[in-house]
């Protein structure tokens, strides 16, 4: 036998392995964006995606964007960031941050979700995940190797039990991801739960990654706070921001970080890795229309008025749902409606009415744990939310279900 052949004695044949990293196979398989793949009867009224109809983009930001690639702006900018447009997100956000060591623009908030895990987590570490969960946040840890601990949020409020949390956390817990107002659940963190986390990342030395994208849409937390505020997390937390449903300019991907200065030099450094850098002229704009503050652009009164709104028609039409206290978006049981899992009630549903929701199995780390949810966006225009009231209203609340 000659040296390479006994080297290669009893190893897998190459030939033989998966073309694909382990990785890929670890993340979610992305439930709602095959239904949406398979195409939409004419009519339908899509409160499944989260793509915002409400409140349309600023024209003054459009304009901006205009103006920015006609005078030229087409090559990269500073990998961080455009400074005058981190100056324009330092200056909105709460405990004026540094601009130039504490901000740094992303490709949008998915981006900076991976950016974030790539730069605190290595392989086998442990994510701990608020359960349900925005189904990206799997998808993030899959790509770093890191294992999800979930933590099953009550049902009656979306809060969190805080043994539960407490036994989560463990040697191999490396970061928290948590995101207030929720997707899907509309949950806002309070104050006990911020001084929770506090605590258990300093004695276990993890880092809070907090998906803040529905920061400006908060209605019943008079209370509401960034991690960047609570004592113990500002220098162990990575906030996540994006003008995607704030502005309505979810394609444009336009995302930010913000973290203490030590944090921000490891994000920069992964985020030039990744993309190298947000669409030039798209920075300028947003800093150019300067419509980052709430006095400038504050649509919490509109969609305050579209959950209430959706609210009382997920109810009249049978659903069982706690009202959500921030975000764009209502969790909803479907119980009392029929008992077919979800996936395939939201085909029911859409065959009967013409009303697309998202099914719930994609909120969960097990599928089944979501079959009897669905979850609906309400970033609508009123009108919109008037027309599935009156399909819903339509339908009897106990077709489907065995008596």
């Amino acid at each position: 036998m000659t040296a390479t052949a006994h080297r290669d004695a009893g190893r897998p044949d190459p030939a033989a392995r998966p073309v694909g990293a382990g990785r890929v196979d670890a993340m979610p398989g992305g439930g709602l964006a095959a239904l949406l793949l398979e195409g939409l009867p004419p009519g339908t009224v899509d409160l499944a995606v989260g793509t915002p109809a409400y409140p349309d983009t600023p024209p003054g930001l459009v304009e901006a964007a205009v103006a920015a690639l006609r005078r030229g702006v087409h090559q990269y900018q500073d990998p961080a960031g455009l400074l005058a447009l981190r100056e324009r997100i330092a200056a909105a956000l709460p405990g004026a941050p540094d601009p130039v060591g504490e901000i740094t623009v992303t490709v949008g908030g998915s981006e900076g979700l991976a950016v974030a895990l790539l730069s605190l987590v290595d392989p086998g570490d442990e994510v701990v995940v608020f359960e349900p969960f925005y189904e990206n946040f799997l998808s993030a840890v899959a790509l770093t190797g890191a294992r999800p601990r979930p933590v099953r949020l009550r049902e009656s409020d979306w809060g969190v039990d805080p043994e539960e949390l407490a036994a989560a956390f463990g040697p191999r817990t490396r970061a928290v991801i948590v995101n207030s107002p929720a997707n899907p659940t509309g949950a806002v963190l309070d104050r006990a739960t911020l001084d929770l986390l506090a605590e258990l990342c300093g004695r276990w030395n993890a880092t809070v990654v907090s998906d803040e994208v529905y920061a400006g849409y908060v209605y019943e937390s008079a209370g509401y706070r960034s991690v960047a505020e609570v004592e113990g997390l500002a220098d162990r937390s990575v906030v996540v921001g994006s003008l995607s449903k704030s502005h309505s300019v979810s394609g444009w991907r336009l995302g930010f970080l913000r973290a203490a200065p030590a944090l921000t030099a490891l994000l920069r450094k992964v985020h030039v890795a990744t993309t190298g850098g947000a669409a030039a002229a798209l920075q300028h704009a947003a800093a150019d229309a300067d419509l980052l503050l709430p006095d400038r652009w504050d649509h919490a009164a509109g969609m305050r008025e579209r959950r209430d709104r959706t609210v009382a028609l997920l109810r009249d039409a049978g659903f069982a749902l706690t009202r959500p206290a921030g975000g764009c978006y209502v969790l909803a049981r479907i119980d009392g409606l029929t008992d077919e899992p979800s996936p395939r009630f939201v085909r029911t549903l859409l065959a009967e009415t013409g009303v697309l929701v998202a099914p719930g199995t994609s909120f969960f780390l097990d599928p089944a744990d979501g079959e009897r949810y669905v979850r609906v966006a309400f970033n609508r225009p009123l009108h919109t939310l008037d027309t599935a009231a009156e399909r819903l209203r339509a339908r009897s609340p106990q077709k489907g279900v065995t008596q």
